[in-house]
């Protein structure tokens, strides 16, 4: 059963709704002159229904679900979120497995385009598959793609999320073409790449999602179910997703940047502009740790 959304049509600069399905959250509603809590009817949550699931097996999200993010720390669960986004690794089978019993989709997050040291498969890497380390993240290094072992280590990843019980899998770093890897990688490389990502996953039965690589987007967006994607809104990008939307596939978004914490104007017109788009948008933490969530769907947690 699907949600009945207000229409984005009534969604003005003066008037913006927040709603949840869980009793105790804030509720607000912008009048021009500040912020009044409002009392809102309880909305069931959404429910897949069968016209979610593909003749081929796998789960597609509907445009009308939202998410939660948390790839570090003690796993919440205590989100008001359709869906989870969780780290392939660190995750138990038999938290996956709750997750589910309560309702959720679980999508799985690993590292497709760089080799991380401290993961359990670490050693498989062959060294001349690992390239130039990742600015900003210690212990990171790009991968070569071309790289059959390379290709083999991600079927066997997606193996392991479709073993642990995962409906989809988040393959995070997909767009090494752009970045200075030490490897020769062209976009059509990647774009080889990304597909093989796509089928493998789809053979298995899970969906897929495409993280960030924009400039890819219309060569890609008809082999994989939905986007996540970093921080469109802050360096205004996101109408480089509208294909998702216009394939009634969904945009996952992640925002970072603070004033999205301390401003709730700056937050109220950050969800404006995501609910004209179709976006699913939350404001989190750099690390994603659990430490705070802000969703434009199901509030503050």
């Amino acid at each position: 059963m699907k949600k009945v959304l207000i229409p984005l049509g009534i969604l003005t600069v003066s008037t913006l709704f927040f709603y949840s399905s869980f009793a105790g959250m804030r509720h607000w509603e912008y009048k021009g002159k500040g912020f009044h809590r409002i009392e809102i009817k309880e909305e069931k949550q959404f429910n897949v229904s069968e016209e979610d699931i593909d003749k081929t097996g796998y789960y597609k999200p509907s445009l009308y679900a939202n998410w939660y993010i948390q790839l570090d720390g003690d796993l919440r669960t205590d989100i008001p979120a359709d869906i989870y986004d969780v780290d392939l690794f660190d995750t138990p089978k038999e938290t996956i497995e709750e997750l589910k019993q309560n309702g959720k989709k679980v999508i799985c997050y690993f590292n497709a385009g760089a080799y991380e040291d401290w993961r359990e498969d670490a050693y498989k890497f062959d060294p001349e598959d690992i390239g130039k380390p990742m600015e900003d993240w210690e212990g990171e290094y790009w991968l070569n793609i071309k790289s059959e072992k390379v290709r083999q280590i991600m079927v066997e990843r997606m193996e392991l999320a479709k073993s642990k019980g995962c409906d989809g899998v988040d393959p995070d770093n997909v767009n090494g073409y752009q970045q200075d890897t030490g490897f020769d990688l062209t976009y059509q490389d990647q774009l080889n790449y990304n597909i093989f990502l796509s089928r493998e996953a789809h053979k298995l039965g899970l969906s897929i999602g495409l993280k960030n690589d924009l400039e890819q987007i219309n060569d890609l967006v008809d082999y994989f179910d939905f986007a996540v994607n970093e921080e469109c809104h802050q360096y205004d990008e996101c109408d480089m997703l509208s294909p998702f939307i216009q394939n009634g596939k969904p945009v996952f978004n992640i925002e970072y940047d603070e004033k999205y914490l301390n401003d709730e104007t700056e937050f109220l017109n950050l969800c404006q502009d995501a609910h004209r788009r179709g976006f699913k948008t939350v404001v989190m933490p750099w690390d994603l740790d659990g430490s705070f969530v802000k969703s434009c769907d199901y509030g503050e947690w």
